[in-house]
């Protein structure tokens, strides 16, 4: 078996939730120390890792950054290697992008270049957020790269693909929580009751309206609830409701002016049902933006790779905090494509694990060619 397709399979089983990830940093230090060390500094932030290749002669220092969170999700792909651990999965595909970095951390510690490598293996990225943090921190500030790549798995493409684009690639994105409470009581006495069912279902309604009549058309912006709960039993009128959803835009401005949107409706709903609510934002996650020179420089390399169809994609609403390194560090990610039937974020997520050997060539001929 290839390597790194056990190494992937290894990290498949063992997702773990943002900034829980014991195991999987343990698994981490273990392969990263197996390799030859002459070359080699290593860091721990929290749950994440800092590996640091010194160059030949170096320049710059160029970084590559993973995510190596999983999801709340029971996996319910059959595989031999599924998840051994209950109600989480890797259903966005970080056990690959984990598995990726470690082989062109591999090649390099074999075959340095000129110039300083730095490799992020980043926590949280799916929530409450790794990326702002750790940029942040005195680790990663004593050895900030001077350019950071990034890449994230694509089912929808085929393998062998690579899409991107210049300027936004995700959008800005922030969770929601609304939290209500009125009055509850017997259900054969709604009158003597503020009904939180109701008022939720009404606002739903109301928040959409937002983006059909406050969001300008040819913008973009996003508002979902994906869960509701509230009540106890069905003949109890409910005194709590909860609402859980995203919120994503194509700009900081319209996220701003959403929101302002969002207090002003729930304001709406606290008069009209004579009920309390709160907003509560959660993980705010700021826009993929891919520098346009570098981002170029990287198509125009790879178009030369007989092996790999490059495509220019559109923005998505997808959101990658990701986005905040960006923010401080020149640098793009990418799209691969791994072929999968089933989405991101899906029970049945399989992603074919050949598009693991075309992100390492790939990344490794770039950064070469970047660090040499």
């Amino acid at each position: 078996m290839n390597p790194l397709i056990k190494i992937r399979r290894d990290l498949h089983q063992i997702p773990e939730l943002g900034f829980q990830e014991i195991k999987t940093q343990a698994y981490l230090l273990s392969y990263i120390q197996s390799l030859p060390q002459e070359r080699i500094s290593i860091k721990k932030w929290r749950t994440g890792i800092l590996v640091k290749i010194h160059g030949l002669n170096p320049a710059k220092t160029i970084g590559y950054r993973t995510d190596i969170d999983g999801l709340p999700i029971n996996e319910e792909t059959g595989l031999s290697f599924s998840s051994s651990h209950e109600a989480k999965m890797h259903a966005c595909g970080h056990d690959f992008h984990m598995t990726i970095a470690l082989g062109v951390l591999s090649h390099f510690v074999r075959n340095p270049i000129n110039d300083d490598l730095l490799f992020v293996f980043q926590p949280a990225e799916e929530g409450p957020g790794g990326a702002e943090p750790m940029l942040k921190s005195e680790e990663m500030k004593e050895w900030m790269p001077d350019m950071i790549f990034a890449l994230h798995i694509a089912p929808e493409y085929p393998v062998g693909t690579i899409a991107l684009k210049e300027g936004l690639l995700f959008a800005n994105t922030s969770e929601l929580f609304i939290y209500l409470k009125g009055k509850g009581g017997h259900a054969a006495y709604p009158h003597q009751t503020n009904d939180m069912i109701i008022a939720s279902c009404t606002l739903v309604n109301q928040l959409q309206t937002i983006i059909s009549r406050n969001v300008n058309p040819l913008d973009s912006a996003v508002i979902t609830i994906g869960k509701i709960t509230g009540g106890t039993v069905q003949n109890i009128i409910a005194e709590k409701a909860k609402l859980e959803g995203t919120i994503r835009t194509l700009s900081p401005e319209s996220m701003k002016k959403v929101k302002h949107r969002i207090e002003a409706v729930v304001k709406g709903i606290e008069i009209g049902f004579e009920c309390e609510a709160v907003i509560d934002y959660g993980s705010m996650y700021h826009q993929v933006y891919n520098m346009e020179s570098i981002t170029r420089e990287f198509i125009d390399f790879i178009q030369e790779d007989p092996d790999v169809r490059v495509i220019e994609c559109e923005e998505a609403m997808t959101g990658e905090d990701f986005g905040y390194m960006l923010r401080e560090i020149p640098g793009f990610m990418f799209w691969l494509g791994v072929d999968s039937t089933f989405g991101l974020h899906h029970a049945k997520l399989n992603p074919n694990e050949a598009a693991i050997d075309v992100a390492v060539k790939v990344m490794t001929n770039y950064i070469s060619y970047k660090g040499n």
